[in-house]
């Protein structure tokens, strides 16, 4: 069983940079691909970005490209999601998510879920 955390949540104005990280415990997570969801009200849970597991390739949706920086840290078991130039757009509850032996993460195959934070970006 793998426990995911996620920590940075918080309120932010527009144009504005949040860094969110989550850790990982119960084992080690280096075979698995990391990322990170989004669920704003009343839509559906989507995809932000992913950092594979075996060559640590990155993968964003595109309205995030440009913008957010995906990261891993093996060591700490712990994976990053650097947030600039936020819009209000942004504003939904942020999931951390791990697939065994993934690239690109896919929401039906995720074996692993955070408990999601809340990002909100003010206009």
């Amino acid at each position: 069983q793998v426990q995911l955390v996620e920590f940075g949540g918080g309120l932010v104005q527009a144009g504005g940079s949040l860094r969110l990280s989550c850790v990982a415990s119960g084992r080690t997570v280096s075979s698995y691909g990391l990322g990170w969801f989004r669920q704003a009200p009343g839509k559906e849970r989507e995809f932000v970005g992913a950092v594979g597991w075996s060559m640590g390739i990155t993968y964003y949706t595109d309205s995030v490209k440009g913008r957010f920086t995906i990261s891993r840290d093996n060591a700490l078991n712990t994976v990053y999601l650097q947030m600039n130039s936020l819009k209000p757009e942004d504003t939904a509850v942020y999931y951390c998510a791990a697939q065994y032996r993934a690239n690109k993460l896919s929401r039906p195959l995720v074996d692993y879920w955070g408990q999601g934070t809340q990002v909100t970006v003010s206009s």
